[in-house]
């Protein structure tokens, strides 16, 4: 299998991406620890992943507090004796107009989805250290680090800030065996999008700028984290993956294939 063996640390894994890159990658082999603030729906996820045959555990974490990052690595040790991959994944989002976004609503969304993907990648790093043999950072970015939302301003801008911090990890820690790319997916079909699925107005804008002329599935991006954490991506870091059905190359709007 291609992550047997292998144990990966997943952050914001009780729903969505997060969920989906837990799945894929226990699938795939790895032991898996699911991270999440939401400790009813995370030890569901975890509970499924042992259903399903796999192994997993759940450990809540505010990504933001860096005391709790630090104890989710410590106790991912003491569970499997070692950490080789991190998917720093966990985040959320304002929507706001611009003049009216709040001070706090800003500081919020980045200490979740920047000041928490530095605390995940560097827990992970120091362990990948003290190990001595290397290993993988994931961080979720997304198309909105290049095209931006006027109204979901500190999420855009938190994931443009992921992005360089990737690139500069990645230097930083190439010389340790440590790879470190990020994901950057478009038009997902998590429970944000299945809210709006019903729209048929809304989801006709969603498919207008999708060459692909439909929304992804999160085990397509969950079966780019396991590419990411196996050895198949073996000369890749500081890398951004997109997985966008061709959103960032498109220059026009393109008919909805009903």
């Amino acid at each position: 299998m291609r992550l047997g063996g292998k144990v990966a640390v997943v952050t914001g894994a009780a729903q969505g991406l997060g969920r989906a890159c837990a799945d894929c990658m226990a699938a795939a082999g790895a032991k898996i620890v699911v991270s999440d603030v939401n400790a009813d729906a995370g030890h569901e996820a975890a509970q499924a992943i042992r259903e399903s045959g796999g192994d997993a555990h759940f450990i809540a974490c505010d990504v933001g507090d860096k005391a709790q990052v630090d104890g989710l690595f410590a106790s991912a040790v003491d569970l499997y004796g070692r950490v080789d991959s991190a998917v720093a994944n966990a985040g959320i989002v304002n929507f706001s107009d611009f003049l009216e976004l709040a001070e706090e609503d800003f500081d919020r969304v980045l200490r979740v989805n920047l000041k928490g993907v530095f605390l995940t990648g560097q827990a992970a790093a120091r362990q990948m250290v003290r190990q001595g043999d290397g290993g993988t950072i994931i961080n979720m970015s997304s198309i909105n680090a290049v095209v931006a939302i006027p109204n979901i301003v500190p999420y855009v801008t938190a994931k443009g800030g992921v992005n360089q911090l990737t690139r500069a990890m990645a230097l930083a820690l190439a010389d340790k065996g440590i790879r470190v790319n990020a994901i950057g997916p478009g038009s997902i079909m998590t429970e944000m999008l299945k809210s709006v699925a019903h729209d048929k107005e809304a989801m006709h804008k969603v498919l207008a700028r999708t060459p692909m002329g439909r929304a992804g599935e999160p085990h397509e991006i969950g079966n780019i984290a396991v590419f990411l954490a196996s050895d198949d991506s073996s000369y890749m870091t500081g890398e951004v993956v997109y997985a966008d059905g061709g959103r960032l190359a498109l220059n026009y709007t393109v008919p909805v294939r009903d």
